[in-house]
């Protein structure tokens, strides 16, 4: 860690004030578009988001976990309650965990072609009620516990990190990468990393709910 211990020697940010001497003052339109509820416009954006980020924080630290859909990754209970149906997942419950712990998190909204996004900030818990697990049924099918978020913030985000980043120009950048079986093969020398990417596929489509 020889390099931890020289960046240790560098200067760092210690105050907020030196964070403001050197960004400035924040621009007016920064300030004015949050709102502690969400507004038609952005029940409109949240209603096209199929994808949105989950961001927690527990003892262990923090956690972000993506959660998607193949229609709105949350609904809108009343413009202060947002609901988050959990669906299957690897069962490690990082995010719900910390939930239960400390209601603290945050939502990034996505939409596929837009370049900004929506941010919430508010307080969560797990719960289980059936008429909200109801709310989720798709052909039998239903979450086993739904996040309800109570909202504190909410607000649009500037668009340049994913204009920066491309993210919507349709290029894919993923050939040669490492994939999950590389990983997990990477952890455990032993384990058979090219078998579970083989199988992956199948195994998805069956356990996708």
């Amino acid at each position: 860690m020889r390099w931890r211990r020289k960046l240790d020697l560098l200067p760092k940010i210690n105050d907020i004030s030196e964070l403001e001497a050197i960004y400035g003052v924040p621009a007016k339109a920064s300030l004015i578009k949050v709102r502690d509820f969400v507004t038609p416009l952005h029940a409109t954006w949240i209603a096209a988001s199929r994808l949105c980020i989950l961001s927690t924080i527990g003892p262990e630290g923090t956690d972000a976990s993506p959660r998607g859909d193949d229609g709105p990754a949350a609904r809108l209970a009343d413009p202060r309650t947002l609901l988050i149906p959990d669906w299957r997942g690897n069962n490690r419950m990082d995010s719900l965990r910390n939930i239960v712990r400390d209601g603290r998190v945050s939502l990034l909204f996505l939409v596929q072609g837009a370049n900004i996004c929506v941010r919430i900030n508010g307080l969560a818990e797990v719960r289980l009620d059936d008429d909200l697990l109801d709310q989720f049924d798709d052909k039998g099918r239903k979450p086993r516990s739904v996040i309800v978020v109570s909202v504190a913030e909410v607000y649009s985000q500037c668009a340049r990190a994913l204009m920066r980043a491309g993210t919507w120009s349709g290029e894919d950048h993923s050939a040669g990468l490492p994939t999950v079986g590389d990983f997990l093969n990477e952890a455990e020398a032993d384990f058979d990393g090219a078998a579970y990417d083989a199988a992956w596929g199948d195994r998805a489509e069956k356990t996708m709910w």
